[in-house]
Parts: C-alpha cells; sequence; structure tokens
C-alpha cells in the first residue's frame, strides 16, 4: 500500500494513504501526548482535555452541534487518548469526506473549552473511571502497569486519572496542557482511502497552516532495572480472579521486536497456541487466555493474561510460568514457527483492510518512529525470523527476576503469589 509523507513549513505532517477499490475515507488528526507526558498533578489531563474537544468551537458552539452534523452523514467517530499519543478521527462514505476533515479539523483547533462544560464534564469522566473499576478484565491492566513501572513513573498511572485531580482541574489547566503539547511539530493528519489528494491536501494546507510550531516535549525516560519478582493483589469481591503476567521486553525499532513478536504469537496469539492448549484445552483452568506486546520508544513488556476460578490461581500461574520455562530452554520446531508466522502475518494483513485501522496505523506509526513501516516490510521481518531468534529472545527475557504478577480477586495478599514466580 503506497503512501505519501508531507511536511509543512511549521513541522507539521501529512499522511496520505490512498486505498483503490474502498468506498470509505478517514480522517485522524493524532498528537504525541498522552497520560505519559503528564505530572502527578496533572494525570487524567489529556484525556480530559480530549473529551472537551468534543464540547464545541465558535463554528460550531456545541456538543450537539458537532455529533449531529457526523450524525447526519452517517460517520463512525471517536477520540481515544493513549500513553503517548491523542487522536480525533471520523471514518465515512467517501462522498462525504468534506464535511469529515472539516469538523475534526475545526475541533482540534478551535475548541473553546468552556468552563460550564468542564464543570459538567467532570461528572462523565468520573463515571468512566467508575465503569472500568468495575471491570477486572479491563481494571487489572491499571495495576499490572503500576507494579512493573511503579507509580512514580507516569507510565505506571492510569490514563484516566485519579478522581482528586479530576476534581481539580480548572480552564487555565486545559489552556496550559493544549499550548504545550498541541503543537505542530507534535501533529500528524492523516487521511486514508478514497479521496481527492490535491482537494485534500489544499484544505489541510489552509487550515493547520497557522498551527504553532512549538517545541516537541521529551517525556521522562524509563529506564528498566527490575532485579526481583514481584507481585501486586488488589483485593475486590469478584465471581473470577483476573490474573496478568508480564515482563519488560523490547521497544520500537529494536533488533529483536519481530522475533519477540513470532514468540508472543507462539505463546498466546490464536486458539492453537500453547497456552490456550495448556491452560484452556487440556486443563481447563480459563475460558480466555491470551499474549501480547506493549511497546513503546523506549521500553516495551511482554503481557499474559487469563481470567481463572479463585481456587485455581496458584494453578493457572504455575502451568503458564511452565510455558514461559519450555520456550525458554529448548528450541521450538520448524512446523510451530511456520504456523506462528502465518498467523502474525494474516492477523496483520486483516487489521489493515479498512481505511480507519490503516489511518491510526500510520498515524502512530509516525508519532512513535518518524515513519511508516509498511505491510510488505512488516512481513519481510517476520519471514527473517528464525528458530534461534525465537529460542535467543526467550532465553533473555523469560528470567524469574524480571516476572510480575498482577492480580483482581477476593485474595487477601500476595506472598503466596509472589513465592510462584519462579521460570
Amino acid at each position: 500500500m503506497k503512501h505519501e509523507i508531507r511536511t509543512l513549513d511549521n513541522g507539521l505532517r501529512i499522511i496520505l494513504v490512498p486505498m483503490p477499490g474502498v468506498d470509505t475515507a478517514s480522517v485522524m488528526v493524532m498528537t504525541g501526548t498522552g497520560s505519559r507526558y503528564e505530572t502527578e498533578k496533572e494525570n487524567g489531563l489529556a484525556h480530559f482535555l480530549e473529551h472537551m474537544f468534543f464540547k464545541g468551537t465558535k463554528k460550531r458552539p456545541s456538543a450537539k452541534a458537532i455529533s449531529e452534523e457526523l450524525d447526519g452523514i452517517g460517520a463512525v467517530y471517536n477520540a481515544f487518548t493513549a500513553k503517548e499519543r491523542t487522536a480525533y478521527y471520523a471514518k465515512v462514505s467517501k462522498e462525504f469526506l468534506d464535511t469529515a476533515l472539516d469538523v475534526i479539523t475545526d475541533i482540534f483547533l478551535n475548541s473553546t473549552l468552556p468552563s460550564k462544560e468542564i464543570t459538567k464534564e467532570r461528572g462523565a469522566v468520573i463515571q468512566e473511571i467508575d465503569m472500568y473499576e468495575d471491570i477486572p478484565m479491563r481494571n487489572v491492566s491499571d495495576v499490572f502497569d503500576q507494579l512493573m513501572f511503579s507509580s512514580g513513573h507516569p507510565l505506571g498511572r492510569t490514563i484516566l486519572g485519579p478522581k482528586k485531580n479530576i476534581l481539580s482541574f480548572k480552564q487555565k489547566d486545559f489552556r496550559s496542557y493544549h499550548e504545550r503539547h498541541y503543537t505542530a511539530r507534535n501533529t500528524v493528519v492523516c487521511v486514508t482511502g478514497a479521496f481527492d489528494k490535491n482537494k485534500v491536501l489544499k484544505k489541510i494546507e489552509k487550515e493547520f497552516v497557522m498551527l504553532r510550531n512549538g517545541e516537541v516535549i521529551s517525556p521522562i525516560p524509563y529506564t528498566e532495572s527490575q532485579s526481583e519478582a514481584r507481585a501486586a493483589v488488589k483485593h475486590k469481591k469478584t465471581d473470577q480472579t483476573q490474573l496478568m503476567l508480564g515482563l519488560p521486553a523490547y521497544p520500537y525499532g529494536h533488533p529483536d521486536e519481530y522475533a519477540l513478536e513470532v514468540l508472543t504469537t507462539l505463546l498466546g496469539g490464536g486458539m492453537s497456541s500453547r497456552l490456550f492448549a495448556e491452560v484452556r484445552e487440556k486443563r481447563g483452568l480459563a475460558y480466555s487466555v491470551h499474549a501480547w506486546t506493549d511497546k513503546y520508544p523506549d521500553v516495551g513488556a511482554i503481557v499474559i493474561q487469563a481470567g481463572v476460578e479463585h481456587a485455581k490461581l496458584a494453578k493457572a500461574t504455575t502451568t503458564i510460568l511452565a510455558e514461559l520455562k519450555k520456550l525458554r530452554r529448548s528450541e521450538i520446531a520448524v512446523a510451530e514457527l511456520i504456523k506462528a508466522k502465518a498467523y502474525l502475518k494474516g492477523t496483520l494483513t486483516l487489521s489493515l483492510e479498512t481505511s480507519d485501522r490503516v489511518a491510526e496505523h500510520a498515524a502512530t506509526s509516525v508519532i512513535n518512529m518518524g515513519k511508516i513501516r509498511t505491510l510488505e516490510e512488516d512481513i519481510a521481518s517476520i519471514d527473517a525470523v528464525t528458530i534461534q531468534d525465537v529460542h535467543r529472545v526467550a532465553r533473555d527475557l523469560f528470567r524469574s527476576e524480571r516476572l510480575n504478577a498482577a492480580v483482581i480477586g477476593p485474595h487477601s495478599e500476595g506472598k503466596t503469589l509472589h513465592s510462584l514466580l519462579k521460570i
């Protein structure tokens, strides 16, 4: 899939990805900021600001005006805040791209952040926090991140922030954060699907040329220094225990990044993976068990999650760790390598079939790495992974002193869990 990246004089990057044969178009404006760029007192501000962008502009003075215009063209639209990026997007039938581009551009550049709406939106954000607190399958990742990165580092804090912060933010806090991070050099505008290239370029250049250049603020770096296994238990009355196990791993661009992806896939990707076969099919310890990688520009993690019966937490933990031990001690078979690669390439290809997913992939790549890795490049890198590469990565990463285990459920303390963390 061909793409084009243009940079305006103020540093704004424009990504254009035409997709022949599709009848949709997507526009995404992404800026390189998120909860990782917040101080402890600001934690939650990036996400709250994202909410506020939909509360009105001079041209569209209310949330209702914005939503009615996008609903009126059948758009799929939203925004999201992550640790290191925040994005606003809309996907539409190709004939409505002009409207979608105009609305998303307007809310990104011209939001008024009215004080009365900030007061009202506090309640919605606090309800969102409460909602995720009531979803242990989701909330366990917050427990894990705090354990993995510590609450003293922004990566260890939640994206939504604590309620006390949400209740304290004032309009000046939003404006200050916005001025620091929503700058041209820290922003990409991506249009994908079916569109008129010249028309789209003209619109973006006209609207974004006045966006201030600004400085690209670097986040507090994370230095991995774990020397012993760690466990954390959040006591909660639940019907199922949520378990998350993980270890520090590689960042974007690491020489073994793709070997790690292959290793993670054969461990917990799909219904024929080692963990699914051993934990669910053979032993019936969990309904859901899977593994994935989290990656940032300077650090990464390999993560395994399972929902288990309370009384079988220890058995599930030791069963998962036994699979890590096998991978560290023995090389995998050729057939397993071939299957893992095919699964990884297939899921990656399918994930880039639609204009909105292509837009997110392209914008995230440019924000994180300054370039787009094409599907063809990804597939070639996956194909180049050898059995020896996978084994080397397993031996490097799978060590007892690097283990982290987070649990949500009716368990009193983590000593028993901690005693199991051995590979």
